[in-house]
């Protein structure tokens, strides 16, 4: 008899982003956006346990008010991933769920469909796709993803992949959605790697994964996201937020 194995979802929380800064802490529909994801994560039936993982105090005090696990973590860490990782030492699982901080349009059903392929004994690491909306099958903002017929990732581009080279036949377009699941010796060996030759030309971190033979499997899911990267953003997310709540 099989034991389910322990899931701990993390939710890498930095302040210092690049493009819109203390995004995690920015008020979206009325509340700061970390919340919106936090608490979708929790609604998830699927995770054992939850931790915000930040190196930011004003980050920390939140979570404390709210009454949110929260773990310190270095500053100079290079990607949400590795704060993952950094979570990964002082907390023992089978699997770790990488939430991005930025996503406030989580719903529990993503996370369930992150973690739906590992009853195969050969997955390592998953991640989501859903339908590419036409506007995004040329945007370069919009990662695409190819599978193979079993889910399994064949590449991820910015480009538009794949090519219709004749507009013959009806393959879709699928756009990558940027959360993740590793059983921890995936994690341990991924963060170990430098980043590769293809990572860094399209700036994809999941391309170390499949240039390194880990077995990446991609589920589909019927809700799309918006990562929040910039104020447009922020303001499509919040439309969609008080849409859904309204």
């Amino acid at each position: 008899m099989s034991t389910k194995p322990h899931v701990l979802g993390v939710i890498p929380a930095r302040l210092a982003s690049t493009r819109l800064p203390r995004k995690v802490l920015l008020p979206i529909a009325g509340r700061p956006m970390l919340a919106w994801v936090y608490e979708a994560a929790k609604a998830c039936p699927g995770l054992d346990d939850l931790i915000v993982a930040t190196d930011a105090e004003e980050v920390a005090a939140l979570c404390r008010e709210n009454g949110w696990p929260v773990a310190m973590t270095p500053s100079d860490l290079p990607s949400g991933t590795d704060r993952v990782r950094e979570v990964a030492r002082h907390h023992s699982a089978d699997i770790y769920v990488n939430i991005q901080g930025d996503e406030p349009l989580l719903k529990p059903e993503h996370i369930d469909a992150l973690l739906a392929p590992f009853n195969k004994p050969d997955v390592d690491v998953t991640t989501i796709k859903t339908l590419c909306t036409p506007e995004n099958i040329h945007n370069p903002n919009a990662v695409k993803v190819v599978t193979a017929l079993d889910g399994r990732a064949l590449y991820f581009s910015r480009a538009t992949i794949p090519y219709h080279r004749d507009r013959i036949g009806d393959v879709p377009y699928w756009k990558h959605i940027g959360l993740y699941a590793y059983r921890r010796q995936t994690l341990e060996r991924f963060t170990e790697l430098g980043p590769s030759a293809l990572e860094q030309t399209e700036r994809l971190e999941q391309l170390r994964l499949l240039e390194n033979g880990f077995a990446l499997y991609v589920e589909p899911v019927h809700f799309d996201t918006i990562g929040v990267d910039t104020e447009t953003d922020l303001k499509a997310a919040e439309a969609v937020l008080l849409k859904r709540h309204s």
